[in-house]
């Protein structure tokens, strides 16, 4: 009826190889996500970032709460856009989700 200590040790564990194969699936299950999901919010957020970065006066932008101006003034962390003739609000910058029309840079006389 009792098993002989022999056979209880011939058994063994799990080896090594078998707890690694229980990691694969939580392995690729992460990888896809970081391909699917992270990977492209973090490049969208960085070219978001170079968008607002680069905003100058006279761009035309649209805000995330849909206001369409022309940016008149550029500060630290707001800009002042005019919305239209004679009206103009201040907006915080990354509250600009696109730029409708950049403004060329004057080429200097030389």
């Amino acid at each position: 009826m009792f098993v002989t200590p022999a056979y209880a040790q011939a058994a063994g564990g799990a080896g090594a190889g078998a707890a690694f194969a229980q990691f694969i699936p939580l392995i690729l299950i992460f990888a896809i996500m970081y391909f699917l999901m992270i990977r492209p919010q973090q490049r969208r957020l960085k070219q978001h970032r170079e968008m607002v970065s680069a905003l100058k006066k006279g761009d035309q932008i649209v805000t995330q709460g849909g206001i369409i101006g022309k940016v008149a003034s550029v500060r630290d962390d707001e800009l002042e856009v005019e919305i239209a003739s004679g009206v103009r609000v201040r907006v915080v910058r990354s509250t600009v989700s696109q730029v409708l029309s950049a403004t060329a840079p004057v080429a200097a006389n030389s």
